[in-house]
């Protein structure tokens, strides 16, 4: 079923979901299991499954020339689409990127995608990687997450990359794509990035889902924008409960996003790591009664493979 499928079907109840990321490779799908199974009770309409391009170093030969070493590798999104969907029964979402496909691996992954019977994706452009200063798009393959959302689109309408095709068969993909309550970082102001948001859903982008926030009044305001500037389509928030000390410098510098000042001391004044995580557990709690008060349709939680504190936090809000 289609995520704007469900969020009609729901009727006004707030729905819960989440999303995992792909264990590095070398280990096995049980890991995926041991995530989800926790949370299953809290009845998921679906589960989004990122897909990470391959990181890499340079390291310098004897004879001065450079090799390119792959250090990371998280490959599987099919396979765990798959295997969620058939163990769980529930629709597993698949992140597609600009950043590592050609147009063509674009369109195979979606064949692949809808022979599966995966009726949903996130198109996404993707960060540059760990060697890039900027983003760089793949030889012969989509530069912005508008386009990858055209691309989507015309399959969607049977056209294929291949105009010499006869009878082409459509898909039927529900399309979701990445807003940012306090802007992309390399977006120059939050109109801006507003104004290519409704890009995206002219190109036909269904739903959004957040950038994580930690001040539920940045969401609201963003979501007012968004309706200011004639977007109408569900935009579902994104939400990360803190849990190390770590991440107060983390996720400001890696994802551009503010921590509230009571927050920030809260963590810095936990006398130990168990606190620090109980902190960001109420916190998270408490960001989502508002959220469900507020009849926002769903609620998305980036888990990042740890199913316990989303687990505590499911329980006191759904």
């Amino acid at each position: 079923m289609k995520v704007t499928e469900h969020i009609t079907k729901a009727n006004g109840k707030s729905l819960f979901s989440f999303e995992i990321l792909p264990p590095l490779k070398g280990q096995n799908i049980q890991s995926i299991f041991d995530s989800c199974d926790p949370l299953m009770e809290f009845n998921p309409p679906f589960i989004d499954v990122t897909y990470h391009r391959e990181e890499y170093e340079f390291k310098e030969l004897p004879n001065g020339l450079l090799q390119k070493k792959i250090v990371k590798k998280r490959p599987g999104t099919v396979g765990i689409c798959a295997a969620i969907q058939n163990k769980y029964g529930v629709d597993a979402i698949p992140h597609i990127l600009c950043g590592g496909f050609s147009k063509e691996d674009t369109e195979n992954f979606l064949i692949d995608m809808d022979f599966l019977g995966i009726e949903n994706v996130v198109a996404l452009r993707g960060d540059a990687v760990k060697s890039e200063t900027y983003f760089k798009p793949e030889k012969d393959g989509n530069e912005y997450a508008s386009e990858l959302v055209s691309q989507i689109t015309n399959l969607n309408k049977g056209i294929y990359l291949d105009e010499d095709l006869q009878n082409t068969a459509a898909t039927d993909f529900c399309i979701g794509v990445a807003g940012y309550p306090e802007k992309h970082m390399e977006a120059p102001s939050l109109d801006s990035d507003i104004y290519f948001l409704k890009q995206k859903i002219k190109n036909g982008a269904d739903y959004v889902i957040t950038q994580m926030f930690f001040d539920n009044k940045k969401y609201f305001d963003y979501v007012d924008k968004c309706r200011a500037a004639g977007i109408t389509v569900p935009i579902i928030p994104g939400l990360k409960p803190i849990s190390t000390k770590k991440q107060l410098n983390q996720i400001p510098h890696r994802f551009s996003v503010d921590l509230p000042d009571d927050l920030v001391m809260a963590v810095v004044k936990a006398k130990d790591a168990d606190a620090i995580k109980q902190i960001g557990i109420e916190w998270c709690i408490a960001q989502s009664k508002e959220l469900v008060k507020a009849g926002i349709p769903v609620l998305h939680y980036y888990s990042m493979g740890k199913a316990g504190n989303i687990r505590q936090i499911a329980k006191e809000v759904f």
